[in-house]
């Protein structure tokens, strides 16, 4: 199995807009399980402690396989939503593991 890791930093300064967009992300990305069947678990998670240091987005997700994982990847449903998080996001970092 292969577990997903990749968190974000918003671009956004305002705590309002930081916020709108930490739960669009959260809620789009949460629909995909139901639209990717290569997804076996996803969860997001918004930081909520140390906020000057901590980066403000987490998603963990597992797929059987590698190539499970690059058939979510280019999923169009999971293109969507990147699109719209490439927009909102300054900084993203990944770890693809085996599990």
């Amino acid at each position: 199995m292969i577990r997903h890791i990749v968190c974000w930093k918003l671009a956004a300064t305002d705590d309002a807009t930081k916020a709108e967009h930490a739960a669009r992300i959260t809620r789009e990305m949460g629909e995909l399980p139901a639209l990717i069947p290569d997804i076996l678990s996803l969860q997001v998670g918004t930081n909520v402690l140390y906020p000057e240091v901590n980066w403000d987005l987490v998603l963990i997700a597992d797929f059987e396989d590698a190539a499970a994982l690059e058939r979510y990847v280019v999923h169009p449903e999971h293109q969507r939503v990147g699109k719209f998080i490439g927009e909102v996001r300054s900084d993203r970092i990944a770890v693809d593991f085996e599990v």
